[in-house]
């Protein structure tokens, strides 16, 4: 069975002033550098990442002697117009309110149909799936964004969330196991 870790970046700037960080590559910031001495990780035989710096300063950082493989469409989503902004600088923006009083179930004005991004991060997924397999990895890990980690698990974990359910801060993530005839994410865990 296959053990799949997914982690979301340690923070940024633009996580730390709460900003919609999307396709913005930002580097991390000092302080996020400084989660990896308070969590710990389990090992893994092989490290996946979305090709942002902040995936692949945070993989660097966790699984020193491993090289993470870059997958292009596990980057998070574009935020359009509310892309590097925070709440209070969209506060005034008719399209903001209206995507907040949608639960965020809106699409982001200017940037990508959460659909899309939805089944663009599944795909990528999906593929990290089948080459683990096929190489025979028993562990694998992905440091990915808060937004492809809610994705993948939305549609894989098992028992079934809802996408917010999911929401994860830096430098956490889950622990779970791949039941291969399902296709399914069973023993889900946190980590800490």
């Amino acid at each position: 069975m296959l053990k799949i870790v997914v982690i979301r970046h340690f923070s940024t700037e633009g996580n730390r002033n709460k900003r919609y960080i999307g396709i913005t590559d930002e580097p991390l910031c000092e302080e996020g550098k400084k989660l990896v001495e308070t969590i710990s990780y389990p090992q893994v035989e092989a490290v996946f990442a979305s090709p942002l710096i902040r995936c692949l300063e945070t993989a660097r950082l966790i699984y020193r002697d491993l090289t993470a493989n870059m997958i292009e469409d596990l980057k998070e989503c574009n935020f359009g117009e509310f892309e590097n902004k925070n709440y209070l600088e969209l506060s005034q923006n008719e399209n903001y309110q209206a995507w907040v009083d949608s639960n965020g179930r809106l699409s982001f004005p200017g940037g990508e149909e959460p659909e899309q991004f939805k089944a663009r991060t599944n795909k990528a997924f999906e593929k990290v799936l089948e080459e683990s397999i096929k190489k025979g990895y028993q562990s694998i890990a992905l440091v990915v964004h808060g937004g492809t980690i809610m994705s993948i698990l939305e549609r894989y974990a098992d028992p079934k969330k809802d996408y917010y359910h999911w929401q994860v801060e830096n430098g956490k993530g889950y622990i779970a196991y791949l039941e291969e005839k399902e296709g399914r994410m069973i023993n889900l865990c946190s980590i800490h």
